[in-house]
């Protein structure tokens, strides 16, 4: 085996705010993500992977590049279907097939394949190969976008045992630690006085240089990133990635990195991508007044989640203003600038700008502007191929 790639099937190109500008590789579940957990099983580097054709310039870190559409896969490699959120215990050296619940989640490529054979994302990988049964691994299907959310709990109350021992945790800590589910503190973190860590209902994993303020209140299960700043109040059930900050209340939501809910207002079960920003106060309802399940926007439609607690979903590089407050089920589109005393309504397109409907587009210069300064204060470049990527984004964005 050589080297992984990853697929976005069609159901994947429809995970939206985040299908415009991240392949499904590059999101976070629970505590890791998609790519980060194959590389682990596999021991393998990845090699790229193949999306919508607005992705082809996507750069971010040291994720791997999108396969030219005229390029082929090499034989002896593993092709991913990147809606399959492996453990991260699980480990394999040699298969031709992986199969989960029925589906094929990897196939190892006899013969090299075409990127154009997947440009519609309607291949079934299992049908490239031609084993018999396949091994089958207990492994976790993120079928709709909210699933991400749904599965949270779940999903850290495995992941965070299993990473504190991947990166040799301790339990030292100065903080009042409650509970028996297990308190990790990476070396390199700091962690001020009258912090409280309750790992009562489940396990708490906080990596090195993570600054946690004095007199925050952690509710596990939560795992907390890498160069994140937690700035205080309550903070429970969630995944926040890498250089965020936080603060205010948060409750069962996921920030992919790179963001900042800095100041007061609560959010709850929602997704932030990267480099979100949340101005004081912002607010998400995660309940209706009726209890009943949540409807929410998708590129096929209102949708019934069938989820009784979900938030907003924040596409990459989002904005609120000072005071917004966003219905249950609302969807943020990437790029988006939504501010003013106006309730934004339950789907913002990408790339708006404005108080109330209709927006303005957002002018796609002064974004990159704004986009390029945002990045550099987390000594982060957004390069030339990020800039044609975030560009072609503007020009697929959807509408509602």
């Amino acid at each position: 085996m050589s080297a992984l790639y990853f697929y976005d099937d069609a159901r994947a190109r429809q995970f939206e705010p985040f299908a415009l500008t991240r392949p499904a590789s590059e999101l976070r579940a629970g505590t890791s993500v998609i790519r980060r957990r194959w590389e682990i099983a596999t021991s393998l580097k990845s090699a790229g992977f193949v999306s919508s054709a607005h992705l082809s310039n996507f750069e971010e870190g040291d994720a791997p590049p999108a396969v030219a559409a005229q390029a082929e896969i090499p034989a002896g490699s593993i092709l991913v279907n990147s809606r399959c959120v492996l453990p991260l215990d699980f480990r394999v050296e040699h298969f031709d097939l992986l199969m989960c619940d029925g589906m094929a989640c990897a196939v190892k490529l006899a013969r090299s394949v075409p990127a154009s054979q997947f440009a519609a994302g309607n291949v079934d990988i299992g049908s490239i190969q031609t084993s018999l049964g396949g091994r089958k691994v207990k492994a976790r299907w993120m079928n709709e976008v909210w699933d991400y959310v749904a599965n949270l709990n779940d999903q850290l109350m495995e992941d965070i045992p299993l990473r504190a021992k991947l990166i040799e945790a301790t339990a030292k800590t100065t903080a009042t630690v409650i509970g028996e589910h297990g308190v990790s503190v990476e070396e390199g973190a700091t962690i001020g006085p009258n912090v409280v860590l309750d790992a009562t209902a489940g396990p708490i994993l906080i990596r090195r240089g993570a600054v946690i303020a004095p007199f925050t209140y952690i509710v596990g299960p939560v795992y907390i990133g890498r160069g994140t700043q937690v700035l205080g109040d309550r903070l429970r059930n969630s995944s926040i990635g890498d250089h965020c900050k936080v603060n205010g209340e948060l409750s069962s939501s996921i920030l992919l990195g790179h963001s900042n809910k800095a100041h007061t207002g609560f959010v709850g079960h929602s997704y932030l991508g990267r480099w979100v920003n949340l101005g004081a106060l912002t607010t998400t309802s995660n309940l209706k007044n009726t209890y009943g399940p949540v409807q929410i926007w998708t590129p096929t439609g209102q949708r019934n989640t069938g989820q009784q607690f979900l938030g907003t979903l924040f596409g990459d590089h989002s904005k609120t203003g000072i005071g917004t407050m966003l219905s249950t089920g609302s969807v943020i589109g990437a790029g988006a600038n939504v501010f003013g005393s106006n309730m934004p309504p339950k789907v913002v397109p990408p790339f708006a700008w404005g108080e109330k409907e209709p927006y303005d587009t957002y002018d796609v210069t002064k974004f990159l502007a704004v986009a390029e300064h945002v990045m550099s204060r987390r000594n982060v470049e957004l390069g030339a191929k990020g800039r044609l990527q975030l560009t072609e984004a503007h020009k697929r964005r959807w509408s509602v």
